[in-house]
């Protein structure tokens, strides 16, 4: 996973009335991992048609779109059709365990998507970088991937690899 990307990005991030503090910083971790020139936020929640993030070639083409939580598998297929790449990030413990056996079964069959799952803790830890305004740096070596602010410690990211899918 390491990419040797460096970039600074000033980012304004639209923040639906029901997500939360941890869901949101998920969000700017997957950015932070998959970062790039062209990546961008989008309406996530507020519009069923776009991921929380998605990736365009200079023809509009969606490259990457970026899932984080637990969509259900339909959504996941159509975006495995108008993406080169799908990439899923559950988090919530026991309640992302149990979404995947419940959509496994019809995501494996798709290529083109991979799905991870944050270890148990991660996304409360992220929710804690939380800050109207932040200044945050994500490292990643060797593997192992950290987001960090200048208020709190440094937070570890682990996933596990449910299903990887064709690079």
């Amino acid at each position: 996973m390491d990419r040797h990307y460096y970039g600074d990005h000033s980012l304004t991030i639209a923040r639906h009335p029901s997500e939360t503090d941890e869901r949101m910083m998920v969000r700017v971790a997957a950015f932070g991992l998959f970062a790039d020139e062209r990546l961008e936020f989008c309406k996530g929640l507020s519009d069923t048609d776009e991921p929380d993030l998605w990736q365009k070639d200079l023809t509009g083409q969606i490259q990457t779109w970026i899932e984080v939580g637990q969509p259900d598998e339909r959504r996941i297929s159509k975006a495995s059709g108008r993406s080169d790449r799908v990439i899923v990030i559950a988090y919530a413990g026991r309640t992302a365990d149990i979404w995947w056996q419940g959509v496994k079964g019809k995501v494996e069959r798709l290529q083109n998507v991979t799905v991870w799952s944050l270890e148990d803790g991660v996304a409360e830890a992220l929710g804690k970088l939380a800050e109207r305004t932040m200044r945050l740096q994500l490292m990643m070596q060797d593997g192992d991937a950290s987001l960090s602010s200048e208020r709190v410690d440094p937070v570890a990211i682990r996933w596990n690899v449910l299903k990887a899918g064709a690079a």
